[in-house]
C-alpha cells in the first residue's frame, strides 16, 4: 500500500517537474536536407556559406565545367586577347564530334567560319561540347594548353578539390573516340567539390556579371541567318520563355522558379544530374549547387527546395550602423594635441544575410592599430577626421566561425575605425605650459605623499 502511494506521488511529482520545464526534451534538430550526393547554399554578394552538405567532397561536374570555359573566354575578352566577332574555322575533327548525335552540340560544318559570339551562345545554352572545344582553341590554341589554362586559374581562385581534364565535362573517352588528344586518362572527367563549384559561380557572377544575360535565354538561334541556323534549347528549365521545350516537355513547368537566370546544368554517367543555379529576388542573390542527383527533374526540384529554403529564412540585416562606436572605446586619449582625446567610430555599417533572430548571435569585437598609439595607448596629434586607428568586425557569440567561400568575404564583416573629428597640435607654448604643470603637479604629488607618509 505504502509503495502504491509512493509510486503516485512520484509520478505527479516528475509530471509536475515536466510541464515547468525542469527537464527538458531535446530539440528537434534542422530537418532541412538536401536529396543529393552534395549540395551548398551561398549569398552571392559575400559568398556567405548558408546551408552545406558533403561540400568538400570531390565530385563528377559533367558540363558545369563549362563556368571555367566561360571564366576563362570573358578574361580573354576583356583583356582583349579575343573579340566577339573574331571567327573560327572548323577541321574536319570537330565537324565530325558536332554531329554525334549522343552528344550535347550544334552543328559545325567543316571548313565552317564561325563568330566567337556565336559559339560561346552555343555553350552557354545549347552546352554543346564542339563549341566548346572550339573555343578552348580560341583563347589557348589547343586544348591542352587551355586544360593547363584552367587548373591554374583554379588554384589562383583558391579552389581546394578540383582536377580539370579537359574544357568540355565530358569523358575523355568521348574526345578520344574522335580522336582527340586527351590530358590524363583515357577514362577521366572533371571533378570539383560543391564548394568550388560554387566559388566559380561566385566570381563568374561577380567579375562578369554578363554572363547572366546569356544563361537566362530559354531558347535562341545560333548561327540565325545563315544554312547552318539552329534552334537552341537551354538545358536550365528553371527559367521561362520556353516554346519548343514545352511542346517536347509538356511538364517542365512544373521546374520554373520566379527570378532563376543561370546558370548551369551537367550530367553524365559518373556526374549524375548536376546543377548551379542562382536567382534573385528584391535585390537578394544567392547562389545553389546540387551533384549527383538521379534524373534531370531531381535537380531542378531540390534546387527549388534550397532557393525555398533561401528566400523563406534568410535576409539581409545590418548588425553595426555606420559611425557606430563600441562601449568602452567611444574615444581615445591624445598627447600633443588641443584636445586631450578624439571620439572614434565605424567609418561605414556592416550588414551580412542572417536567419530570423540569429543578428543576437553576433558582436563587434574592435582591434586598434598599434602602430597609431605609443605605449600607453595614446594617439599623437595632429589628427584628421578619418584617419584611420584600427578595425572592427563582427564575430559569433558562440565562437563559432562565419563561413565565407573565400577570405574576400570575411573583409565583408569587416570595417575600418577612424576618428570622427580633426584634433590640431597644440602651439610650442601651450606643450611648455602643460610640461611645466605637468612638472610641478608631480613635485606636488610627491609631497603631498611623503606628507601623508608621517601620518
Amino acid at each position: 500500500m505504502k509503495r502504491s502511494l509512493f509510486q503516485k506521488y512520484f509520478a505527479c511529482v516528475l509530471v509536475f517537474i515536466l510541464a515547468m520545464g525542469i527537464v527538458q526534451v531535446p530539440a528537434k534538430a534542422n530537418t532541412f536536407d538536401v536529396n543529393a550526393k552534395a549540395a551548398i547554399l551561398v549569398d552571392a554578394e559575400t559568398g556567405k556559406i548558408l546551408y552545406e552538405k558533403n561540400s568538400e567532397a570531390a565530385l563528377g561536374i559533367a558540363s558545369m565545367t563549362k563556368m571555367m570555359t566561360e571564366y576563362l573566354l570573358l578574361e580573354a575578352v576583356k583583356e582583349g586577347k579575343v573579340t566577339w566577332d573574331q571567327e573560327y574555322t572548323v577541321s574536319p575533327e570537330l565537324s565530325k564530334m558536332s554531329h554525334d548525335e549522343g552528344l550535347s552540340n550544334v552543328y559545325l560544318r567543316v571548313e565552317g567560319k564561325y563568330k566567337v559570339e556565336d559559339l560561346y551562345a552555343a555553350m552557354a545554352i545549347e552546352s554543346a561540347n564542339a563549341a566548346t572545344i572550339a573555343i578552348a582553341e580560341i583563347v589557348a590554341g589547343t586544348e591542352a594548353n587551355f586544360v593547363q589554362q584552367m587548373n591554374d586559374k583554379a588554384k589562383e581562385l583558391g579552389f581546394q578539390k578540383y582536377k580539370f581534364v579537359n574544357s568540355t565535362g565530358l569523358n575523355n573517352r568521348d574526345l578520344v573516340k574522335h580522336n582527340f588528344p586527351v590530358v590524363g586518362g583515357e577514362e577521366e572527367e572533371n571533378v570539383m567539390s560543391a564548394r568550388d563549384v560554387a566559388t566559380l559561380a561566385y566570381y563568374l557572377i561577380k567579375e562578369f556579371p554578363e554572363v547572366l544575360e546569356t544563361s537566362s535565354i530559354p531558347e535562341k538561334k545560333f548561327a540565325e541567318g545563315t544554312e547552318d541556323e539552329f534552334l537552341m534549347d537551354n538545358w536550365n528549365w528553371m527559367i521561362e520563355g520556353y516554346a519548343q521545350v514545352a511542346e517536347d516537355y509538356p511538364n517542365y513547368q512544373q521546374f520554373v522558379y520566379d527570378g532563376v537566370d543561370g546558370l548551369k546544368t551537367g550530367s553524365t554517367d559518373f556526374a549524375g544530374y548536376c546543377f548551379t543555379g542562382t536567382a534573385v529576388k528584391n535585390d537578394q542573390r544567392f547562389i545553389t549547387v546540387v551533384m549527383n542527383t538521379s534524373s534531370q527533374g531531381e535537380r531542378f526540384i531540390e534546387t527549388r527546395k534550397i532557393l525555398d529554403y533561401a528566400f523563406n529564412n534568410f535576409a539581409k540585416e545590418e548588425i553595426v550602423s555606420k559611425d557606430y562606436q563600441v562601449k568602452g572605446y567611444k574615444s581615445l586619449p591624445v598627447i600633443k594635441g588641443k584636445e586631450d582625446q578624439v571620439k572614434i567610430q565605424t567609418k561605414d555599417s556592416i550588414s551580412l544575410v542572417l536567419q530570423g533572430g540569429e543578428k543576437e548571435n553576433f558582436q563587434p569585437v574592435l582591434t586598434l592599430d598599434k602602430d597609431k598609439l605609443n605605449e600607453d595607448g595614446e594617439l599623437t596629434a595632429p589628427i584628421k577626421k578619418g584617419d584611420k586607428v584600427g578595425t572592427l568586425t563582427i564575430e559569433s557569440k558562440d565562437e563559432q566561425a562565419i563561413q565565407f567561400l573565400n577570405a574576400a568575404g570575411q573583409k565583408s564583416v569587416t570595417v575600418d575605425v577612424v576618428a570622427a573629428s580633426d584634433v590640431e597640435k597644440a602651439n610650442w607654448f601651450v606643450l611648455m605650459m602643460r610640461g611645466i604643470g605637468g612638472f610641478f603637479g608631480d613635485i606636488w604629488g610627491s609631497v603631498s605623499s611623503t606628507v601623508k607618509g608621517w601620518f
